[in-house]
Formats: C-alpha cells, structure tokens, sequence
C-alpha cells in the first residue's frame, strides 16, 4: 500500500471511531438517557445478528457482515435521527458515503455493497435491515426490563407486532424478535454466577 493510500486509510479510521460517540437518536423519544448506546456498539451488535441470521438463510455472509459494518457510517457526518427528525430532516447519506469511501483503495466494492443495502432487493439487504431492527429490539427489551414504559409500549406496537417486526423482512428475524420480547435480558448469565471462586 503506498503512503498516499496509508494516509487516506489513517483518516477514515479515524472518522469511523467516531461513532462511539455519535449518541443514538431514538433516547430522545425513548425519555432515556444512555451514553453506551451509540452507533458503534449498535453496529457491533447488528454485525454478530447479521452473520447469525446471514449464516441461517443461507446467504452470502461475507456481503452481509460489509453491509452490516456500512449501514450506519454516514452517520459519523449527518448524526442518528429519530422516527420525529426524519419528519423534518433530509440526510444527502449517497453524497455523505461516496465522499467517505471514494478514497479508499477498495472504494468501489464499498459503494456498490452500500447502494445495494439502501435498495433492499437482494436476501442480503433485507438480512442486514433485519439484524438492524433486530438490534433495537433487543434493545427496548433491555429498556423495558429496567422499567422504561416507553420502551415496553414500542415493543408492544399494534396487534402484538411492534413497527420494527412490521417492517422486518424474513421470518426468522420475526422469530427472533417475538422470542427477544419474552426473554429475560438476564437469562444468559442464570447458570454462571456463582457466590465462590473457583479453587
């Protein structure tokens, strides 16, 4: 890689750091407050439900994990916006993505892998919109279970599918999601805890 790429490379790290700190925007409607709900961890977790989900229905899972790490990178530039602001807001997130990945060396794949996930036609779009929805909630359930009604009422939604399910393509992130509604948040670590250490 010559220098020039080097640098190019450098800055855009730098940039996609930056969403551990771009907050996300639904606290607001939410009446929460959560400084470890940022883009990155939600992307981070998105990813893991992608793969999952990708490896499930068969798809390609390497296009799934690229999108799943593209999905929300205009946002170290435009900021999250709610269900509210996007009444109000408009986002240029084309102008925004091919400004931040035209000067990489592998930009190309990139903005191709980005557009395809903006269009929604392919299983591995709707997969990654998927895990996307799957991530919140996860989320609200994690909220409700910690008394949030607000997050309990999102989850609810209409006719016992919440807007997220609604707008969730297959039937295994439908699945999911109705098994994350009635989990305990906790149940992972049930069988682990322990009042001694191990000897």
């Amino acid at each position: 890689m010559k220098q020039n790429q080097i640098k190019k490379l450098v800055s855009f790290v730098f940039e996609i750091g930056n969403l551990r700190k771009v907050i996300r925007a639904h606290q607001q409607t939410l009446l929460s407050f959560d400084l470890s709900d940022t883009i990155a961890s939600h992307s981070f977790r998105v990813i893991f439900i992608g793969y999952f989900l990708a490896k499930e229905l068969k798809a390609d899972v390497d296009k799934v994990v690229k999108m799943c790490l593209l999905h929300d990178l205009e946002e170290t530039r435009s900021s999250d916006h709610n269900w509210v602001h996007k009444r109000y807001v408009k986002v240029f997130e084309d102008e925004i993505r091919h400004d931040q990945l035209k000067n990489l060396s592998n930009s190309e794949e990139l903005l191709k892998l980005s557009k395809e996930y903006q269009e929604r036609k392919t299983l591995e779009a709707k997969i990654t919109k998927d895990a996307d929805l799957l991530d919140e909630t996860f989320l609200l359930r994690e909220y409700a279970w910690q008394g949030n009604k607000e997050a309990k009422n999102w989850l609810k939604g209409v006719k016992k599918e919440s807007h997220h399910e609604k707008m969730m393509f297959t039937k295994l992130a439908k699945a999911i999601a109705k098994e994350t509604k009635s989990q305990a948040p906790s149940l992972w670590w049930k069988n682990l805890w322990t009042p001694t250490r191990r000897e």
